[in-house]
């Protein structure tokens, strides 16, 4: 399949790193001009030479902001004030014990994980609209389906994007636009090896760490393996092109088989 997004801008929200990054590198290497998006100017700017360099366009700029914040989102709207493509890809995660996280961190992973994306579709959405075409992308998890209990205020805030994409998907209903969530399953990042290492300890070289955590923590996946960011970042390139016109309303799912059903 050929996608061709030139002449499209695309804001991918946290960029700097991870399944951002490689969704960020996707979309320009497709032709579409890429907004990334960090919380730190220093950082922004590295991702920026970081992006142009993987995917040979010139075509990507950052725009800096806290989009957990009012004043961050704004921030980041002065800079990329209409876009075709929105993929909201912030998130943070981490473990802790269910009944020792206190109202203060259930917040924290809500404005950072949920309300962040609600902002910026909230902005963007009406001149898609208007103009007929738009694609608004959420990257969720199979933490949204099959909650890990130690990580409960996580898979609350991806569970919250299935729905946030829903219903939105049917506010654009026959405009063009289409909204959409992916469902990712467990991802080789610098946070998931942290992640990783917190689980199984430091022992082991990473190889053996990496099959160590599938095994005990993620017997579901049927690929055995952690997915790379450009696996995740394939998807999403595809939802954001033409060629899924016809997909809208939908919890797609680049999960390697974790999720137990036929259905998402």
């Amino acid at each position: 399949m050929q996608i061709d997004l030139s002449g499209r801008t695309a804001l991918v929200t946290g960029s700097t790193q991870g399944i951002g990054e490689a969704i960020a590198v996707g979309l320009a290497r497709a032709g579409a001009h890429v907004v990334v998006n960090g919380r730190n100017q220093e950082r922004v700017a590295e991702a920026v030479h970081a992006v142009r360099a993987a995917s040979g366009s010139d075509e990507v700029t950052g725009a800096a902001g806290d989009l957990a914040t009012e004043d961050g989102t704004a921030a980041v709207l002065e800079a990329a004030p209409a876009v075709d493509i929105l993929v909201n890809s912030l998130g943070i995660f981490g473990s802790a014990a269910p009944l020792e996280i206190d109202d203060a961190e259930w917040r924290r992973y809500f404005e950072v994980n949920v309300l962040s994306a609600v902002r910026l579709i909230r902005a963007y959405l009406p001149a898609m609209k208007e103009k007929g075409w738009g694609r608004v992308l959420n990257i969720a998890s199979d933490s949204a389906v099959v909650i890990p209990a130690e990580m409960i205020h996580y898979g609350m805030t991806k569970t919250s994007l299935l729905a946030v994409s829903r219903g939105f998907a049917k506010d654009a209903a026959g405009t063009g636009v289409t909204v959409n969530s992916v469902i990712a399953g467990p991802t080789h990042t610098g946070g998931v090896e942290d992640f990783v290492r917190e689980l199984v300890g430091d022992d082991l070289p990473w190889d053996e760490a990496q099959h160590e955590f599938m095994v005990r923590h993620r017997p579901q996946s049927l690929l055995q393996r952690l997915i790379e960011p450009e696996e995740i970042a394939n998807m999403v390139v595809y939802l954001a092109s033409p060629l899924a016109s016809a997909t809208t309303g939908g919890a797609l799912r680049a999960d390697g088989g974790y999720v137990d059903s036929i259905l998402p």
